[in-house]
């Protein structure tokens, strides 16, 4: 079976995403609450009757999540494992500028430190949220873990260069969880391991980039849109990488 995009190009916020897909009395978890999206997706998920409790990480909640740490990473899905059974992960973090570096124009910008850094945030992080969410998915029932990529990530689509960190580290991303939703189907078939483009969205993040002509999106509506793909994923689409209207990435 092979998702179908969404007819509409997305749904507007708040309507039409009732994550029927998901049995009901789980707990719905975000990482990276403290963002555009994150916050957006958080605050829908308290909206559904689906989840029993829905809970948001990021590096000021409670307990902190650092993801330069993997100790903060694992006390966060101990605790939010203690409220039922992970039915829903969704990762929304991910770095592409601050006050100590921005993406690569030129090669001749390449900077060690800056590189592992990206990687560090993009990639490693997010892979050891992975790792400690993934072996405490229900063995029955739908249950999905999803982390944000970016369309750059992709190498067949990469026509325009530039952006070397941001690319790299979100390419490494895409494959980690490709590896990792292998072996998950050999230990849970009905569960789903995913990457996603979220499109343009207006946050601190794009804020910087976003170009005339290009559709940029409200959080809440990237949340929403987001949220109904993930509502139409079934096992058969595990490993994927998905945009924001359910339609494959390529690689």
């Amino acid at each position: 079976m092979t998702l179908q995009p969404d007819a509409a190009g997305g749904r507007e916020a708040g309507e039409g995403v009732g994550l029927i897909s998901f049995p009901r009395g789980g707990v719905g978890v975000v990482f990276g609450a403290g963002g555009g999206i994150g916050g957006a997706l958080l605050a829908q998920l308290g909206d559904h009757d689906r989840f029993a409790a829905v809970r948001g990480f990021g590096r000021q909640g409670t307990p902190p999540v650092d993801l330069l740490d993997e100790a903060t990473i694992g006390r966060a899905v101990e605790a939010a494992s203690a409220l039922g059974p992970l039915r829903l992960v969704i990762d929304a973090t991910g770095f592409l500028h601050d006050d100590r570096q921005g993406p690569e124009r030129s090669w001749r910008e390449l900077d060690g430190a800056a590189l592992t850094r990206c990687f560090a945030l993009n990639a490693v992080g997010p892979a050891l949220i992975m790792k400690h969410v993934l072996e405490r998915l229900p063995r029955d029932g739908k249950a999905v873990f999803a982390t944000l990529s970016a369309r750059v990530g992709s190498i067949a689509d990469n026509r325009l260069g530039g952006w070397y960190g941001y690319r790299a580290s979100k390419a490494a991303l895409n494959q980690l969880v490709r590896t990792a939703a292998i072996e998950l189907r050999r230990r849970r078939r009905e569960a789903v391991c995913v990457t996603l483009h979220p499109g343009t969205v207006d946050t601190a993040l794009s804020a910087p980039f976003a170009k005339d002509g290009l559709e940029v999106q409200p959080p809440a509506l990237a949340a929403a849109r987001l949220l109904s793909v993930l509502d139409r994923l079934g096992p058969a689409d595990t490993g994927g990488f998905f945009d924001q209207c359910g339609r494959p990435v390529p690689w």
